[in-house]
């Protein structure tokens, strides 16, 4: 019996259904790889899909490959839910990789023959033969200066080599002495990837070194040329009760990530075996994590395509509207958010309606307002140009109490957040950093406000982080609100945060890791006794991932019981629908378009009885147990009826959406749906809001 055979004997099945999330998040990246296939997309927008999809992947490496092969490496055989274990689910990855790797390859191949026919070209060099001499002048101008070969021999030895980074791989030899040297050209990131040559006419940057390599190893014979690329682990883990200052104990983490142990090889198909054994080795890989690389490696370059100016080829711009209440009342008069909210609480839904008059007016305004004395807010991730963080930071020069708890441990943001939160300590802000051992994620600001004799607090509970950029385009929920409960909740929140208080309750507020859990499994177990003597229980979750076993256990005893469950999921989904005698009641879907879904909706009861949050959290153990979430509830009728409708457009989707199938496998609902009419969630919510803003047309 061989080890691999054996492995696999020894894995029980699961004792309940369950898919692995890796290869669930394999399949969520095969969605957004098919519309960059589907030609109803604008051709740039679909570029922009592909370059999605190889970032995407690239993080999955990063962090969820790395993660395996660490639990593989440490000796820890014990199975996944799904019953798999890590070697097995490694292998499996790799199969899957490879196949969507090939669908990507000619995904490019195709987008690049229908970019050449709108006149938007990516050629070979040699495919230019009457700009060679102008080529080579810009290489030995502009390209040349900034390349340092790097050989390796017994007085080199092999090179540290970057994460992402692409490299050229040089085998030369020196016609005096016959000897074969090796050497690596990595492809400098300072550069533009695709290099102009006239007329929206690109060669890619490794092609004109190639092309050069003559300039770089004078008087020697150049054999061959090959790109390759390294993915390195790009996880942290700090132990943070041991560190005497968390910030410098992530500064110095942060250094140590840049030589995080290589996970994946990417080489050109071109690439003879000998090299790759001498990259491998010198990379301390196995054959396993190797891949080999049809076409353009690290597609994620053509975001630079993607973003041309040819308005025929791009989706048309949405501009997010301003609800009426929101909206300045005159051109030189901003709008005045207190009195809006004190007229009402506002739901906002963003990109739909805009980030910068509503939250980022929220924030700008209590800043700058005399009568303003406190702003308590959390950040998570923002962008490097913040016009939140620089409210903050007037608003504490001015001598407001501001307190921010800065999460300087969000993945791939740790070096932008510890800018942040050193700029608003010089301000003199009151920086936290959360509770040890716990992210903070929650989505909070809270203003106190002195009016009249006596105080006022204002709050903004969302489910999207406070960065107008990323604002544009990612899908999300927000609470303005100035509800004394809810406000009172939030402020024993920042209690938390910011001192040694323990809350494991709060009045409206689910709370984790104490609180949402614990609701969330009331809540299921609330539907369940409902439709067992009423008929109508019903269970409607839109979030970015369900692989918790916990909430998925709790899932198939409301199921089994007949409560109609529908889960709106944007990315991993481990939980099994339509499976006889576990979850017959159960549909899963997923929508994929040109916004992100990022918001979360958990909607529990039927008709006049629904009970509504937004939150945070998504249905992941780390969200439940290992961060600081909040899930807000959402009571006022008007708003409860709006979530329910964007729920309803998301199921009744038939241009956007998926099916997952008790076999595992997705499916497009319009090929499934007789009468499939392109009910497209994203136009059905453009359209709503555009009627919102603008009521009488």
């Amino acid at each position: 019996m061989t080890s691999q055979s054996a492995n696999r004997r020894a894995v029980k099945a699961p004792k309940v259904p369950y898919l692995n999330r890796e290869l669930s998040w394999l399949e969520f990246n095969a969605r957004v790889l098919h519309e960059a296939t589907d030609r109803r997309n604008p051709l740039l927008e679909r570029c922009r899909f592909l370059a999605i999809f190889a970032s995407n992947l690239d993080e999955f490496f990063q962090i969820r490959v790395s993660g395996v092969k660490e639990q593989l490496a440490a000796g820890r055989a014990r199975p996944s839910p799904d019953g798999l274990a890590p070697k097995e689910i490694l292998e499996r990855v790799r199969t899957r990789t490879l196949e969507l790797q090939a669908d990507l390859s000619a995904a490019y191949l195709g987008i690049r023959e229908e970019l050449a026919a709108e006149q938007i070209r990516i050629v070979r060099v040699e495919d230019r033969p009457e700009r060679q001499r102008e080529l080579r002048q810009e290489f030995i101008d502009r390209i040349f200066p900034v390349l340092t070969p790097l050989a390796v021999d017994p007085a080199h030895p092999f090179p540290y080599i970057s994460d992402l980074s692409l490299s050229l791989a040089v085998t030369v030899r020196d016609p005096e002495t016959g000897e074969r040297r090796f050497a690596r050209i990595k492809v400098p990131p300072v550069l533009p990837r695709f290099w102009e040559v006239g007329g929206r006419t690109y060669i890619l940057l490794e092609q004109i070194i190639a092309a050069n390599l003559d300039v770089l190893f004078p008087g020697m014979e150049i054999l061959e040329h090959h790109l390759f690329r390294v993915t390195r682990n790009a996880d942290i883990a700090i132990e943070e009760d041991e560190a005497d200052d968390l910030l410098l104990a992530l500064e110095e983490e942060l250094q140590r990530r840049r030589f995080g142990k290589v996970v994946r090889l990417e080489v050109e198909r071109s690439m003879p075996a000998a090299t790759r054994t001498l990259l491998r080795r010198g990379l301390g890989l196995e054959a396993a994590d190797v891949y080999e690389i049809a076409g353009m490696l690290d597609l994620t370059a053509l975001d630079a395509i993607a973003d041309l100016p040819v308005p025929a080829l791009q989706r048309a711009a949405w501009h997010p509207v301003t609800q009426p209440p929101l909206a300045p009342p005159d051109e030189d008069v901003p709008a005045d958010l207190f009195a809006a909210i004190r007229e009402g609480d506002l739901l906002v839904h963003h990109p739909y309606e805009s980030f910068q008059t509503s939250v980022q007016r929220f924030v700008e305004q209590a800043a700058a307002d005399p009568d303003v004395l406190s702003i308590k807010m959390t950040l998570y991730r923002t962008s490097g140009d913040s016009p939140i963080v620089r409210a903050l930071i007037l608003a504490a020069e001015r001598g407001k109490q501001v307190v921010v708890t800065v999460e300087i441990k969000a993945r791939f943001d740790e070096q932008a957040n510890i800018v942040w939160a050193r700029a608003l300590e010089r301000a003199g802000a009151h920086v936290a950093y959360g509770i040890v051992g716990l992210k903070t994620h929650c989505k909070a600001a809270l203003v106190v406000r002195r009016e009249g004799r006596g105080l006022r607090s204002y709050l903004h509970l969302g489910t999207g982080n406070y960065n107008p950029r990323t604002a544009r385009i990612y899908t999300d929920l927000g609470l303005l609100s100035d509800d004394p409960t809810l406000c009172a909740d939030a402020t024993d929140l920042f209690n938390v945060l910011t001192g040694v208080a323990r809350k494991d309750r709060y009045r409206r507020l689910l709370v984790a890791p104490a609180g949402i859990r614990p609701g969330l499994l009331g809540l299921i177990a609330g539907e369940v006794a409902r439709h067992r003597e009423h008929g109508d229980g019903r269970i409607v979750m839109k979030v970015n991932a369900i692989v918790d076993p916990g909430v998925i256990g709790a899932l198939y005893e409301a199921s089994r019981a007949g409560v109609p469950i529908d889960l709106i999921v944007r990315g991993m989904c481990s939980l099994v629908p339509g499976r006889s005698g576990w979850s017959e009641t159960i549909r899963v879907r997923s929508v994929v378009g040109p916004f992100l879904e990022h918001s979360r909706i958990y909607a529990f009861g039927s008709g006049s009885r629904e009970r509504v949050w937004i939150g945070s959290a998504d249905v992941m153990e780390r969200n439940l147990d290992r961060r600081v979430e909040a899930l807000t509830p959402i009571t006022e009728r008007g708003h409860v009826e709006r979530l329910q409708g964007i729920l309803a457009t998301m199921l009744a989707d038939d241009r956007r959406a998926w099916s997952l199938g008790e076999d595992g496998h997705w499916t497009r609902v319009e090929q499934t749906v007789p009468d499939a009419g392109g009910a497209d969630t994203f136009e059905i919510l453009k359209a709503e809001a555009l009627a919102m803003a603008h009521p009488h047309g």
